[in-house]
């Protein structure tokens, strides 16, 4: 007998999966029209075309039912539904709900599927006489993404995951509460126990994860369009016309992956606490990769394009670029990164799906390159060494060695799971990665930089050589002075690598000068090369000398076992309201805030000139802690941007919040501090506590509170109060009530000081008044155990990401000028 489960929406969850299956019916349907559409050779029939076109166009419009329909259950919390009830909680505010929708494998594959969706559609648009070879390779990509989500049984195996499956069809209930839901009705009416969702991962909860993963997965979208357009030049043996419309596309997909990359960066920089924007885990290592292989493949397109050299080494750049997006999510996705990777998620039984999807498109353009071997455009004739081709392969070549590097040190777990080896991955990752890729660096900015001076197929030797002395003299001037000024001179190959990038930016910026004399056409690329020139040498200063300021001579933290996960002489511990001397800044933990589930800690930065006593700077830091079941304390920094450095804080440890007793029955509020001070002060009489200096100021008549309610013949009486702590002044004004025959008192507290103060006497013929100060007990004071680095330099990083992207921007649009014309 089937169990009526009370509470549950349904017909939602009906409707997302209809979209699913609609969404793969009418990309399987779109495949096949394009595909013979591309063989018919009736010149004037377009009724395969149609067919495609018109499912293909369905194929979006059920994309944007299931984001619609999922995006519905998770803003209103149906938790029968367990995609909800995994990534979502009613905590969070909408801008993170847009993250929860992306967080999991169904929803960042839908993510995907839809920039593919909207691609295809501007391709149906745009792509003219490509259409039909170019969709057919696009909607059958869409067939794979789309099968991801379909979350069907077929011969007893499954096929996707569905983001509308149920809760109770997902997890075992009675195992989830087995004394709850043992009882039949409370296994019916699950949903009255189950009110609220999991919530978003805390390292999610930032801003930076609403925007970078939808660009990162519109970068691998595009991918697929210039992977699309070579497979139909082989197909349909255009062999040189498909580098024309590419172009344009290769470049856009080459400024929005390394965008996606980049804001990353930014994301690990400000959520992250490892100290730093990039790590080198696994799977940024995944997503840089064919980032890097496009740069190189459209390299030697353009090379290509001037000179009829290199189409092997293009076509098959372009290939293996898209390939690598689809290795990448097999990393991502299959569970075989296991706890590698903070990105990795867990295996949904897609590891033979996904390898599939790798396989498939890695058959096509293999068998294709196999098949027309014999007609591809391939000279054999040597290409000149003083030649702008010859150094534009040479430095795709780089860089594909350097990718193989990272690749196959990325692989290891891939290695270890498909032949049972049990190589360990690096213990270092950052210093192991940077030893390697370094020397590749600085060969890349060198080749960008001399290559602008050369021109295709043959350059005058005297004119290089005097265009390239000037730039070297100059770089190697600057370099000396950079080195210095930065303290990098201490390390050849950092001395090295800024003089290739500092080479580099001074070499194009020679050519954008010309561009004011009308040579406008390297423009672009001269741009591009500049911005990440700059990111290079700003990530290497940044990562070279970046130090820790908040270091401690007696190397102890007070915290149990905290010398296993941080070093103690790099972290300084906090009392509140006590001030710590860190090198030029004196820093006070002087409050915190919690607005569940997050702590905010507010520290309070002053630089003070040791002469006069003068606060030069004044500034507050406010990183904050999440204290999450699974995975423990989560901090996120704060940062201080100055122009060359930035100073980045994060808390290392904090003590659980626990609530302080309230007024209620068998309990005051003033069991959580000491003993009171009485004293009798009278106007301008000071007090020394252990938290600030109070001072008595005249009394105030005419108190105001939201409490107090006078009657005719009542009497209050305000005692305004200063408590003065290091220069900061905090107010209170407790207050006496004489009320009939009665008195009553209005406390204060000042909870940054952990002060309580009462104003409980009136003595008129002494001229003072009683005042009760209580405190807290020093070892109940609040306390916060933090790391501060310095990274020197760091805005060169960001300023180069923008440029570079700049440039791809400019470069694009002469690119697009040239293919409208196709």
């Amino acid at each position: 007998m089937d169990i009526q489960f009370i509470g549950e929406n349904l017909l939602p969850g009906k409707i997302g999966q209809f979209f699913i299956v609609l969404a793969f019916a009418a990309s399987l349907l779109s495949t096949i029209a394009y595909f013979f559409a591309t063989r018919n050779k009736e010149i004037g029939d377009h009724s395969w075309t149609r067919i495609g076109r018109i499912s293909f166009l369905i194929n979006w419009a059920s994309i944007v039912g299931i984001g619609a329909t999922l995006f519905f259950l998770i803003l209103n919390h149906y938790n029968e539904y367990y995609y909800v009830y995994s990534h979502s909680s009613k905590e969070l505010p909408v801008y993170y709900i847009v993250s929860a929708f992306w967080e999991g494998q169904e929803g960042s594959f839908w993510l995907w599927a839809f920039w593919q969706s909207l691609l295809g559609a501007i391709l149906i648009w745009k792509a003219k006489s490509w259409e039909n070879g170019v969709m057919t390779v696009v909607a059958f990509s869409q067939v794979f993404l789309t099968s991801m989500l379909l979350g069907v049984q077929i011969f007893g195996e499954r096929l996707g995951s569905s983001p509308f499956i149920l809760l109770r069809d997902a997890v075992n209930l009675k195992e989830m509460a087995p004394v709850v839901f043992a009882d039949p009705e409370n296994f019916k009416n699950y949903l009255k126990f189950i009110t609220d969702g999991r919530g978003l991962n805390p390292l999610l909860q930032n801003y930076w994860m609403v925007i970078h993963p939808p660009t990162l997965f519109l970068g691998f979208a595009s991918m697929i369009v210039p992977f699309a357009y070579a497979v139909a030049g082989l197909w349909q043996k255009r062999y040189k016309e498909w580098v024309k419309p590419a172009m344009p596309w290769a470049l856009f997909a080459v400024m929005i992956l390394g965008t996606g990359i980049i804001m990353g960066s930014f994301w690990a920089y400000e959520a992250l606490n490892f100290g730093g924007f990039w790590a080198w885990d696994p799977v940024e290592n995944a997503s840089i990769i064919p980032w890097l292989t496009l740069i190189a493949g459209v390299h030697v397109m353009i090379a290509f394009k001037n000179t009829g050299h290199a189409f092997f080494t293009a076509i098959v750049l372009i290939f293996i670029s898209f390939v690598l997006v689809l290795y990448a999510s097999f990393l991502t996705r299959s569970g075989v990164l296991g706890e590698t990777s903070v990105h990795s998620f867990t295996d949904l039984g897609m590891f033979w799906h996904l390898i599939l999807y790798n396989v498939v498109f890695l058959a096509i353009p293999t068998v294709l390159l196999i098949c027309r071997w014999k007609e591809l455009p391939i000279t054999n004739k040597d290409e000149e060494t003083y030649s702008r081709e010859f150094w534009m392969f040479i430095g795709a070549l780089v860089i594909t060695v350097a990718c193989i590097q990272v690749i196959f040190s990325t692989s290891v777990p891939v290695f270890n799971q498909a032949f049972g080896t049990k190589f360990a991955p690096p213990i270092d990752a950052i210093k192991y990665y940077n030893q390697w890729q370094a020397p590749f660096a600085i060969l890349v900015t060198i080749i960008s930089g001399f290559a602008q001076f050369m021109k295709y197929k043959r350059t005058d030797v005297r004119k290089f050589y005097s265009s390239l002395i000037a730039s070297l003299v100059f770089s190697i001037v600057i370099t000396a002075g950079f080195v210095y000024i930065t303290d990098v001179y201490h390390n050849l190959m950092y001395i090295l690598l800024t003089f290739s990038c500092i080479f580099a930016i001074l070499s194009n910026a020679r050519i954008l000068g010309q561009a004011f004399g009308g040579k406008r056409k390297l423009v672009g690329a001269a741009v591009a090369h500049i911005g990440f020139a700059l990111l290079l040498l700003g990530a290497l200063v940044a990562a070279a000398t970046n130090k820790p300021i908040s270091l401690n001579v007696s190397n102890f933290i007070p915290v149990k076992d905290f010398e296993k996960v941080e070093k103690p002489g790099q972290n300084i511990v906090l009392y509140k309201n006590e001030p710590k001397k860190m090198g030029r800044y004196t820093v006070t933990y002087t409050s915190d805030t919690t607005v569940a589930p997050n702590t905010f800690y507010k520290l309070n930065f002053k630089v003070i000139d040791e002469k006069t006593g003068k606060v030069k700077e004044d500034f507050d830091l406010n990183p904050h802690v999440q204290v999450n079941e699974k995975m423990g304390l989560i901090a996120s920094p704060d940062t201080k941007h100055y122009l060359t450095y930035d100073i980045y804080t994060h808390i290392t440890s904090a003590p659980e919040k626990k609530d302080d007793h309230a007024d209620h029955e068998g309990h005051t509020e003033e069991e959580n501090y000491k003993a009171p001070r009485i004293v009798n002060v009278a106007v301008g009489d000071t007090i020394h506590t252990s938290s600030g200096i109070i001072t008595v100021k005249a009394l105030n008549n005419q108190p105001k509170a939201k409490s107090l309610i006078l009657a005719p013949g009542d009497l209050a009486v305000g005692l305004p109060l200063e408590i003065d702590l290091n220069g900061k002044i905090y107010k209170a004004e407790p207050i006496f009530l004489i009320k009939g025959n009665n008195t009553f008192d209005f406390a204060r507290n000042i909870d940054d000081l952990g002060l309580r103060v009462r104003f409980t006497k009136v003595l008129p013929e002494q001229k003072k008044v009683e005042l009760q100060v209580y405190e807290k007990p020093q070892q109940a004071k609040d306390w916060v155990v933090f790391k501060s680095i310095e990274f020197p330099y760091i805005n060169l990083y960001w300023v180069g990401t923008i440029v570079m992207v700049i440039g791809f921007l400019i470069s694009i649009f002469r690119r697009q000028k040239e293919a409208k014309t196709v």
